[in-house]
């Protein structure tokens, strides 16, 4: 079994497969290609990504989950269409997406709290103007939604690697995305931290149907919190629950060594 350090629960991830969602409400990835310099580093990936769902993405190394990111964040070009479908199979607006990255690089010796840090993305006022009392409340409120009000007065440099995920996660959640996009969100953070962001996320997915696409290759947690996984290298290989990729061939040659565990 994997190596990380909180047990699968059965019991968990029964209850959130069986969660309601927006019936065939989604995010469409319709022949979606990238190319660059004459190299294809995704060809024809179709993926339905359903409201109220949290898909994992994985893949070998070089396999294009970086790029699908890209693209979906419309940071480099593609080709095929990125389409928000309602139950009802009517195109709605185009796709607002947020994003939690892996880490965030910065100065930890930066005298930047929660709050600037916060209000610095959601106004176009200096901060070192001072942040508005309309501000002050849409930064609490974005906490709230990721558990973390009781950070903001903390200085960003002195925040645990669980602690700034969920301000980020904050971040990303303003305003509210038709996609979240969590690229290795985990990585690193304790125990502690790892258990509360996970269980935020799920019930942010429940609460407010967020179509979730998840990269990672803890694949404890693909078990325990994912309803949909996806195989890609290049293009999907296979899709379907966890349990169904992780008996797939296609899998098993990818990681051999996961297979084993997950068996």
């Amino acid at each position: 079994m994997s190596q990380t350090p909180y047990p699968y629960d059965p019991t968990h991830r029964h209850d959130h497969l069986h969660s309601s969602h927006c019936g065939l409400c989604r995010i469409e990835l319709d022949h979606i290609s990238v190319v660059a310099q004459g190299e294809t580093l995704l060809q024809d990936v179709n993926l339905h990504l359903h409201c109220g769902q949290l898909t994992a993405l994985v893949g070998p190394n070089g396999a294009g989950k970086t790029t699908l990111v890209r693209a979906l964040l419309s940071q480099i070009p593609h080709t095929g269409v990125v389409r928000h479908m309602d139950d009802q199979e009517r195109v709605l607006r185009s796709v607002r997406t947020g994003y939690v990255p892996q880490q965030l690089p910065f100065d930890k010796q930066m005298p930047v709290t929660v709050t600037d840090f916060l209000a610095a993305a959601l106004t176009r006022r200096p901060v070192w103007l001072g942040v508005s009392k309309r501000t002050r409340q849409d930064v609490q409120s974005a906490l709230s939604l990721a558990q973390a009000e009781h950070l903001q007065n903390r200085m960003l440099g002195q925040l645990s690697g669980g602690e700034l995920q969920r301000v980020l996660l904050a971040m990303a959640l303003t305003p509210t995305p038709d996609l979240l996009i969590l690229d290795e969100p985990v990585s690193g953070v304790d125990q502690n931290g790892l258990a509360l962001f996970l269980d935020t996320v799920d019930q942010l997915k429940r609460k407010h149907h967020l179509a979730i696409l998840l990269i990672s290759h803890d694949w404890a947690l693909v078990r325990q919190y994912a309803d949909e996984m996806v195989l890609i290298n290049k293009t999907v290989l296979c899709e379907g629950p966890p349990e169904t990729v992780f008996a797939c061939d296609t899998f098993r040659e990818a990681f051999p060594a996961a297979a084993k565990e997950v068996e």
